[in-house]
């Protein structure tokens, strides 16, 4: 049997937190299995009352929360989370379809509704639209060492020993994603999401090109400096994406 509450590893910087609530086995597992692989760091509780208690025990961005729970109504769960975390992202997951539903959803608190059946693809995609929007308001954060390069977002620049490593917007953004991922497995799907457009439908074959043009840069940098540096290594995960290992 499945455990009532999954607990995740703790969060790198910058990985959004997500907080299941279903109780059904097959999709809670989806939903699991999905979120981790697109960088995200998901929990999962099968129980309302699990959910509550997850809540107050971790740090979480978002919560996906099915209304149809064995123990109580997803409503009054929203409803305690949305007034213990004003800043908490609720998407609702349901059956219901109804308008009644779907307002009574939006009055407890919740950010978002989609119906089941739903795609984890444009599951995904609201994620995304709502986090950014989010965090477009928000400064960004202070530079990111990665082995001798620093990421500075701020400024845009990127520097080996102080030295500015002359970097294509894509390919500092490209960097930027996968820096603030160090360590994670970031599938091809996010890095053209995040990089160039949520709604993108063309050929990959632009992100193969960027990224043979970040390491030819990085490559050129380090061949270019007086002493000894340490770059990270960007390794490829063949059919999944990339993973940035901090030297």
């Amino acid at each position: 049997m499945l455990p009532n509450v999954r607990t995740p590893p703790a969060s790198a910087p910058g990985r959004f937190g997500v907080l299941v609530v279903e109780d059904d086995s097959t999709i809670g597992r989806h939903l699991e299995t999905g979120l981790r692989s697109n960088g995200y760091a998901p929990a999962w509780s099968r129980t309302g009352v699990g959910a509550l208690t997850q809540a107050s025990q971790g740090s979480y961005d978002v919560l996906l929360l099915d209304l149809g729970l064995p123990d109580m109504d997803g409503l009054d769960v929203a409803r305690t989370l949305r007034a213990r975390f004003p800043d908490l992202l609720i998407v609702i997951l349901t059956a219901r379809t109804d308008d009644i539903d779907v307002i009574a959803g939006l009055d407890a608190g919740a950010d978002d509704y989609l119906v089941k059946p739903f795609s984890l693809t444009v599951l995904l995609a609201r994620l995304r639209a709502h986090l950014r929007r989010r965090s477009a308001a928000s400064p960004p954060p202070g530079p990111v060492p990665l082995g001798d390069l620093v990421l500075d977002e701020a400024g845009r620049r990127c520097t080996l020993h102080g030295t500015d490593v002359p970097l294509r917007p894509k390919e500092f953004e490209l960097l930027t994603l996968l820096g603030r991922h160090a360590g994670e497995a970031v599938a091809r799907e996010t890095l053209m999401a995040q990089v160039w457009d949520e709604n993108w439908f063309g050929s990959t074959k632009t992100l193969d090109v960027t990224m043979a043009g970040l390491r030819r840069r990085l490559a050129k940098a380090a061949d270019s400096s007086p002493r000894p540096v340490r770059l990270p290594l960007i390794t490829t995960l063949r059919g999944h994406g990339y993973r940035l290992e901090d030297s």
